[in-house]
Parts: C-alpha cells; sequence; structure tokens
C-alpha cells in the first residue's frame, strides 16, 4: 500500500506528516458518525442522505494525489498547494451522476456557492475553468493511487435522486466540514479536548423542580410568585405533541425556567439530543446560563460541559484557530440569536460546521421581539417550519412582547395558529398585573445632551437610560460622570468579561436600595436582564424597544409610582442608529393613535411588525425569499444579517494576545469572553493590527486605551471623536 500525504508535517507545535489514507478514513469514520447521528430524527430520504456524504467524504480531497500537490505535501514549510485539491472529487462525483455529494466537495472549502451561477458554466458546473483539461489528463490517476492507498471506491448503489433543498444541503456540508476541520486540528495537535455528556433530561428536570421549590419561599405567598409558580406549572404540564408554541407571558413571571422545565419535559418524551437557548444580547447570557447552572448541573459534572455559553459570531477560517470554533455539543447551549440565525442561513463552511447538532433539537428563542430584523421573519419562519417538520425539532417563541408573525397572512406564505403554552386564564391574570405596573410616556421636545442630563435627573432614581449607539452612550456616560453624577455604563463596548463584573455591581446597588445613581446603557439591558429600575428613559426606537425597556422598569410590582420616558436628542457627538429609522417613525404614529397605553403588548408589536414589512419599499424579505428558492446561497447569506454589519473579533486582554503570539493553546471560552466585536471599517481606519501570527485569521490585538471598569474601548475612541465632531459612524 502506496502512502501519499494529506496535509504536511507541522512545525509550530511539531507533528509528523499525515497519510492520505489516514486523514480520508478518519473524515469518513467522522462524517459517518454525524450522520448517524441524524439518523432518527430526518424524515427525508436517510439512505440518500448517509450515502451522498459519504461519497463526499471519500473523495474531498481527491486532488490532493497530483503529483504537483504530493511534492509540496512532502516538503512542508505551510506553503499553499499549487493545484486546487476540490476538482477531482467535484469531477469524479459529477461523473457518477452524484451531484449534491459534488456540491458539497465543491463547497467545503469555498462554500455553497450560487447554483444560477455555477449553471451558466454549463459542462464546467461545479468545476475550476482553470483545471479543466488537467482534471480530464489525471482523473483516473488520481483514482489509481486513491485505491491503492487503501481507500474505498464509490458504492454504485446509490440511489441517484435528490429531495434536497438549502436547508438539506446546508446540514450535509455541515456533516462533511466537521469531520474535515475536527481531524485536521486533532492532526496538529489543536483540537481542543472534548468530552460527551450525557444529556440526563429526567435527571435535570428533577433538578430544575427542587431549585423551583427553593425559591421565594419567604414571599410564598405574594402576587408575583404565585403568578411565576402557576407559569411553571403550566409549561411543565404542557403537552409536548405540537412542534411549536408560543408564550407571551410578561417580563418578570419566570419565563426562563418555565419555558425550560417544558423543554425538558418535551426533550424526555421526543429524545431530544440538545436544548438549545437563543438570547438576543451578549450580555444577558450570563445571567441565563447562572440560573441554568444552578439549576440543571448534576452531582459530579462540569458546568460548563452541560450548560455552554456561546459569545460572539466568532467562527474561525484558518487552520491555527479552528480550534477555537465553539461547536454545538452540549446537552443544553446558550447562545445568541446572531449566531443561531446567521448559522442557518450561511453558506459558509466554518459557520455551517455546527448545523448538523440542530435537528433532534429543543430551541427556546427568548425576546423573540428583538431576535432578528423584522424583514427576515419570511423567510426565517419557513426554514424553522421545515426544521420542525422534517428534522424533528421543537421551536418555543418566547416575550413580554411577542410579535406574532406567523399569523401574517400578507406577508407569511405558511400562516399558522400557533398553540399557547400558557392557558388563557393565567396569560389574562399575568396581563392584568402587566397594565398595572407600568405606562410608557412621550416627551414631546426635541433634547441637547444638557436638556437630557436635566431630564434625568429630575426624576427619583435608581435610573436606566437607554441609548440606540454605542458611541452614544458612551459620550453621554462620560458627560454626566464629568458632571459629578453618579454613573454606571454598560454596552458592548466592554468585554464579557468586564460586562459580567459591572452586572454584579448593577445587581449590588439595587439589592442593597442604592437610590441616586444611573445606569447608561444600549439595548443590550432592554431584554432579558432581571433588573428593576424606578426611572426610566429610552431614546426614540421602536414599539418592542420602549415595552422591553419598560420591563427593567418596577419590575416586580414594588410599593411605588414609576416612570418610563420615550425621548429624542440631537447633540454633537450622539449617532443615530440606521436601523431604528422605520420603527421610531411607526411608534411616532402609534403614539398619535393613543394605541400605546391602551393597546396589548402583543397586538402593538404584530402591527408595528406589519406595518414594518408593508413599508419594505426596498423588498428586502421577497428577495431574500427569492434568492433562496433560486438557490443563489451566497447572496442569500448577504442578505441575512442579524447585525447589519462587517465585524470581527478583537482581543482586548493584553497577556491573553501574547499567549496566542506565542502559540499557547487557548480555549474557546477565554477569547470570547476577553473579546470584542468591531466593524472592519472601523478597525481598518484605526488601524488596528492581527494578532502576531495570525494575518490571515481575522483575529485582532486591541492597540488603544480600553477601560475594563466604565467605557471599555470608547476610552481609546472618545479622545478621537472629540477632536473630530462629525463623529464616526454607528459604534
Amino acid at each position: 500500500m502506496t502512502e501519499w500525504l494529506a496535509h504536511s508535517k507541522g512545525k509550530n507545535p511539531p507533528v509528523p506528516a499525515q497519510s492520505y489514507y489516514k486523514h480520508i478514513s478518519e473524515v469518513l469514520r467522522r462524517a459517518e458518525k454525524n450522520i448517524k447521528n441524524l439518523a432518527s430524527y430526518y424524515k427525508g430520504n436517510y439512505e440518500y442522505l448517509f450515502e451522498a456524504v459519504r461519497a463526499a467524504a471519500l473523495f474531498h480531497d481527491l486532488g490532493k494525489l497530483d503529483d504537483d500537490n504530493q511534492k509540496v505535501l512532502f516538503i512542508g514549510g505551510g506553503k499553499g498547494l499549487p493545484i486546487n485539491h476540490v476538482d477531482a472529487g467535484t469531477k469524479n462525483l459529477v461523473n457518477n451522476d452524484l451531484v449534491e455529494s459534488a456540491l458539497i466537495v465543491y463547497a467545503h472549502h469555498i462554500g455553497l456557492q450560487s447554483i444560477p451561477q455555477e449553471r451558466s458554466k454549463a459542462e464546467l458546473f461545479l468545476r475550476d475553468p482553470n483545471l479543466e483539461t488537467r482534471t480530464e489528463q489525471y482523473l483516473k490517476d488520481y483514482l489509481s493511487k486513491h485505491i491503492q492507498s487503501g481507500c474505498e471506491n464509490i458504492n454504485k448503489h446509490i440511489d441517484r435522486a435528490s429531495d434536497w433543498n438549502g436547508l438539506t444541503r446546508r446540514i450535509a456540508l455541515s456533516c462533511l466540514v466537521d469531520a474535515d476541520h475536527g481531524d485536521t486540528a486533532n492532526n496538529y495537535g489543536q483540537e481542543y479536548p472534548s468530552t460527551k455528556v450525557e444529556a440526563k433530561w429526567k435527571e435535570r428536570l428533577k433538578a430544575l423542580d427542587i431549585y423551583i421549590n427553593g425559591l421565594g419561599k419567604d414571599t410564598e405567598k405574594s402576587e408575583r410568585n404565585l403568578l411565576r409558580r402557576k407559569i411553571y406549572d403550566a409549561c411543565k404540564e404542557a403537552d409536548t405533541t405540537p412542534s411549536f408554541y408560543a408564550c407571551d407571558s410578561p417580563v418578570g413571571t419566570g419565563k426562563t425556567t418555565a419555558i425550560m422545565a417544558h423543554l425538558l419535559k418535551t426533550a424526555i418524551t421526543k429524545n431530544l439530543r440538545h436544548i438549545i437557548v437563543v438570547l438576543p444580547y451578549t450580555n444577558i447570557i450570563k445571567q441565563s446560563v447562572d440560573i441554568y447552572r444552578k439549576s440543571l448541573i448534576l452531582p459530579g459534572e462540569k458546568a460548563d460541559e452541560v450548560v455552554a455559553e456561546h459569545h460572539h459570531q466568532a467562527d474561525f477560517e484558518t487552520l491555527q484557530t479552528r480550534q477555537f470554533s465553539t461547536l454545538w455539543k452540549a446537552p443544553i447551549i446558550v447562545t445568541t440569536a446572531v449566531q443561531f440565525f446567521e448559522t442557518i442561513a450561511s453558506n459558509h463552511p466554518s459557520k455551517l460546521r455546527k448545523l448538523h447538532e440542530l435537528p433532534g433539537s429543543g430551541v427556546f428563542i427568548d425576546e423573540t421581539h428583538a431576535s432578528i430584523p423584522n424583514f427576515l421573519w419570511p423567510q426565517t419562519w419557513k426554514w424553522l417550519k421545515e426544521f420542525s417538520d422534517k428534522w424533528s425539532c421543537h421551536f418555543v417563541f418566547a416575550s413580554g412582547s411577542l410579535p406574532r408573525f406567523w399569523e401574517l397572512k400578507d406577508m407569511m406564505d405558511l400562516t399558522v395558529k400557533l398553540p399557547e403554552l400558557i392557558p388563557k386564564e393565567i396569560r389574562n391574570e399575568a396581563l392584568k398585573q402587566e397594565t398595572k405596573r407600568i405606562t410608557p410616556l412621550r416627551h414631546n421636545t426635541l433634547l441637547d445632551e444638557k436638556g437630557l442630563i436635566d431630564l434625568i435627573q429630575s426624576k427619583t432614581g435608581p435610573r436606566l437610560v437607554i441609548m440606540n449607539t454605542v458611541q452614544s452612550a458612551a459620550v453621554l456616560a462620560e458627560s454626566m460622570r464629568k458632571s459629578g453624577h453618579d454613573v454606571l455604563h454598560l454596552s458592548t463596548a466592554l468585554a464579557p468579561v468586564h460586562r459580567e463584573l459591572i452586572l454584579e455591581l448593577i445587581k449590588q446597588r439595587l439589592h442593597f436600595g442604592v437610590q441616586e445613581w444611573t445606569l447608561v446603557s444600549t439595548s443590550c439591558v432592554e431584554a432579558g436582564v432581571d433588573f428593576s429600575f424606578r426611572s426610566a428613559f429610552r431614546e426614540r426606537a421602536g414599539i418592542a424597544n420602549l415595552i422591553q425597556t419598560g420591563g427593567r422598569v418596577r419590575r416586580n410590582n414594588e410599593d411605588y409610582i414609576a416612570t418610563l420616558i420615550d425621548f429624542k436628542i440631537q447633540s454633537p457627538l450622539y449617532n443615530r442608529h440606521p436601523a431604528f429609522t422605520l420603527p421610531s417613525q411607526i411608534l411616532e404614529k402609534l403614539f398619535e393613535e393613543n394605541r400605546v397605553a391602551a393597546d396589548s403588548p402583543a397586538d402593538l408589536i404584530t402591527d408595528a411588525l406589519r406595518r414594518e414589512l408593508m413599508s419594505d419599499t426596498n423588498e428586502k424579505h421577497q428577495r431574500l425569499i427569492k434568492m433562496e428558492d433560486e438557490m443563489d446561497y451566497p447572496e442569500v447569506a448577504n442578505l441575512y444579517k442579524v447585525i447589519a454589519s462587517d465585524t470581527r473579533l478583537v482581543v482586548v486582554d493584553k497577556e491573553l494576545v501574547k499567549r496566542l503570539e506565542n502559540h499557547i493553546k487557548v480555549s474557546p471560552k477565554e477569547i470570547n469572553r476577553k473579546s470584542v466585536q468591531l466593524w472592519l471599517n472601523k478597525i481598518n481606519m484605526l488601524s488596528i493590527g492581527f494578532v502576531k501570527g495570525y494575518e490571515n485569521s481575522g483575529l485582532y490585538a486591541w492597540q488603544y486605551d480600553y477601560d475594563p471598569a466604565f467605557l471599555g474601548y470608547m476610552k481609546g475612541l472618545l479622545p478621537l471623536l472629540e477632536r473630530d465632531h462629525e463623529g464616526y459612524q454607528v459604534f
């Protein structure tokens, strides 16, 4: 058996070269395992799925057997291969009428491509035009070497009829990419060790019951506590047969644990693989993770192996950074809406690597109103329906202001009426309590900075102010502090590890009743955090933003009159967020129609969503659906942006940067917790450099001032802004 190479020897750390046979065999084993894990959940043609991915795994690196590629692999040194090693595999698979297999081989480095564009290449469909002649000339030689190395050939009895669509192709590619990336990282000693943790859903539900029974013993008979218990019991006992549920329980009624009880019960009855909690903002992940780790971890278990937290949109492309790719392997995953939804929509290998873990999962989309821009819901709904119907997923949409997008007949192809997780009588009781708690008010005068600060200080503390941009929040916080006011600041200008410290300080101040202080923040505290302020001020945005801000005011029905004020500001250095232009106009109309104080939150949110989609002059939601139907996968990924920005990961911890530069292995958790996201155009504008040795990885090192206790990276940017009153765009 002749030995050819798949990977050259490594220098940092030093590792021997990997044979072609060993790599193909291991990728095949891992890919088969990934597909077999889907067997009991996939309702399509499983045999075809299995054989198609298997064929792709067998031939994904066939072109590495080219003599010119082998010369480079034997020499080593990190030099790129001279011949595109993918083309031979796609040619061989197309020759055997295995087009879906060829498609995912073609995509396993460059991502899923536009099928219309590929079809326009006629005979060169899924081919590298530069290698047409060479591949034809040497294909038999490659196949001969493939067999001589000990690898298998194609199963001649594979069914060639495909029932795949875009979602199936993404999942199939995920199975292959995870196998390929995993074995490559393992070969170079860079696969971060992981341990399979048993789901133990029954035991975790019992643990959650014990946790809930231990809460609120001193206030057992309070109106709010009794309501929370009713909601918990209702969710836990709900029928697990439906694949979708709506839950519009108001803020502070215990949705975090109640819906988890329902999903644990569902996981038991449906034998689910994972429970995934999707949250709109990174800062509220920690709070939910803390609750789940307190209530669901069993004796002897490691908390972060059972409940995994996934910050940032930090998927990595290059060999040296694949070890940081956070995968959805744990029983319970708490992740961001950016990660969850953009993974589904992606065409790129590193993003899709974890997608095959989603089938057979229960998904809790918390704070649904804030999870994605409204124009994304029509296509997203189609995907989620398919995950339910074809891949055995179970979904719960939850929010104190839940938009019922699935009922908008003019906007959705597949309208339905979802069952309610909480019975009508309990929902009515909760809504009655909510209407007595807070009523939003509109400040009609356009404010400058001094006027805003005077308005804020005129109300009783503790006070919460939410601004539309990171820049505006930092400018206001700094101005208030310079004016002698007691101010805390919280935004994504701070890395997660530092946001956690500030969140803890906020909790302490609220717990001990400190009154004369103000928290200035962005929408990252608008939803999902258990804060209760006396006064709140929300820069004009959408109705959902205003309602959710109200959820941070008099949250526990405290015995005082609370304030919630909507305001507009125009002042130097305060920049506007373009995403709020249309929602703020709709909110203005709702105020003029006297509906804000009169209608239920769900009705307001759903009507605002309808108006926004009808005002979509660019018809973005229709174009997205069209591109998915036409299989233009790069354009779908380009259109589907939860946050409309091109951001990169920037490490702000100098010690961590040093460790990375010294090639010391770093866990995914640490790199996420000690980094921030910055727009690429701002990175270029500020000339922020890469971490040394990671020039092609997309991993940057912060070089300006950084304040971990107050302003975060805005500490280094405010002096620059003050020199130029035009400021930057949105931070």
